[in-house]
This record gives structure tokens, sequence and C-alpha cells, in this order.
């Protein structure tokens, strides 16, 4: 099976099994996210069995469930910062393409849960 920047992203969101160290997930930085993803992405069809993978799983749905927190506060006080439909459907490859906008100098500073909002309100702002 062939292992796909994409298949990469879609399990980083997927899963929350991180070590103890990173159970409240989501602030990892930009950068680091992006050097585990493209270390497993050089591993090919090995990066399954990197506990990394799961490290970015974990990442990736403790940003996104953050965000969906925010987002529920944000219209029960009537201003939403985004307005994805029902049932958006995010790949990997497009959150993987939204971490390498931000400057190399900004990845550091810039978490995952603050990338992932930003996601949502670039792609999908309120009308």
């Amino acid at each position: 099976m062939k292992l796909t920047v994409k298949r990469l992203a879609l399990a980083a969101a997927a899963l929350l099994t991180a070590n103890p160290a990173l159970a409240a997930g989501g602030d990892m930085s930009v950068a680091m996210f992006l050097s585990k993803a493209d270390a497993l992405k050089a591993k090919g069809p090995m990066a399954l069995l990197s506990p990394d993978l799961k490290v970015l799983k974990s990442e990736g749905q403790a940003a996104g469930e953050a965000y969906r927190a925010r987002l529920v506060a944000e219209r029960t006080a009537g201003k939403p910062s985004s307005c994805p439909p029902k049932g958006a459907k995010v790949t990997s490859n497009d959150v993987l393409s939204h971490l390498r906008t931000y400057p190399a100098g900004a990845r550091e500073r810039t978490s995952m849960k603050t990338a992932m909002a930003d996601f949502f309100i670039r792609n999908y702002p309120c009308r």
C-alpha cells in the first residue's frame, strides 16, 4: 500500500492515543508537525509502524476538537469565526498545504490549534 501525504494527514486527525506528555494535544507547533509528517512520508509504508503516526493523529484530532469547541462558543455568542457547512470534509492534503503557508519563522510560534482555526476561518468564511 502506498503511503501518501493524504493518508498521513487523515491519520493525524483520527486518533487520540499519544503519550501523556501530549495528552492535551493541539499544542504542537506547526514546524514540529510538518517535520514529523515529512519524516513519516520519507519512511514510506514503514511509517505505519512509527509511534510518531499516533502522535500526529492525536495532535490533529485535538486541534480539530479545540476548534469545534471554540466554534460552538462563538455561535452561542452569535459571532462565529467561520461557517463550515455540515459534513465538511477536510483532506490531509488541504491541511498540510495550509500548514506550509506559514512562513518558516512563524511555524515554530504557531500551534496546531491556532493553525486549524486559521484553516477554517480562511476556507469557510461566514457570509
